[in-house]
């Protein structure tokens, strides 16, 4: 009993969420299953704070993409929500139309990022550049599946 307090007391102590290398798991991972599909994506994952862990493109990957892809992991963990959802209501004439205008423009509506999870907690986001909207949001949600493999693994 004491045994099992004090490995409790242990992994509150430490660091929880994305660390860089879960977030290189992911990215290798996303980036393989892109390069199958023929899309050179750009791949970012963020902490619980929005702040980047890791950025990578694929050579070739478009050059706007880099940022693109940052904006989506950001949005995800500011507005808790994929940008594939955000998408519905920022379109014209929903609730949140304009809302890309905000925040220094890092609010990014249309698909390709998602929220990473766990213990029901937003701990990161991720964000995937340089296909189509239809393929981005496919490998983000790829993207969101295999974290939830990795950290019940781990």
């Amino acid at each position: 009993m004491v045994a099992e307090a004090v490995a409790k007391a242990v992994r509150e102590a430490l660091p929880s969420g994305v660390t860089p290398r879960l977030a290189h798991k992911l990215a290798d991972a996303v980036r393989r299953r892109a390069r199958e599909m023929g899309v050179k994506a750009v791949v970012a994952v963020s902490d619980a704070h929005a702040n980047p862990v890791l950025c990578e493109a694929e050579q070739g990957a478009f050059i706007a993409s880099w940022d693109i892809a940052l904006n989506k992991s950001y949005t995800v963990v500011a507005l808790k929500m994929s940008t594939a959802e955000l998408a519905k209501l920022a379109a014209p004439g929903a609730e949140l139309y304009g809302i890309q205008f905000t925040n220094g423009g890092k609010i990014v509506v249309f698909g390709g990022g998602e929220p990473l999870e766990s213990d029901g907690k937003i701990v990161g986001g991720l964000g995937v550049s340089g296909g189509s909207a239809e393929q981005d949001t496919a490998l983000a949600a790829y993207g969101r599946q295999i974290f939830k493999e990795i950290c019940n693994a781990e």
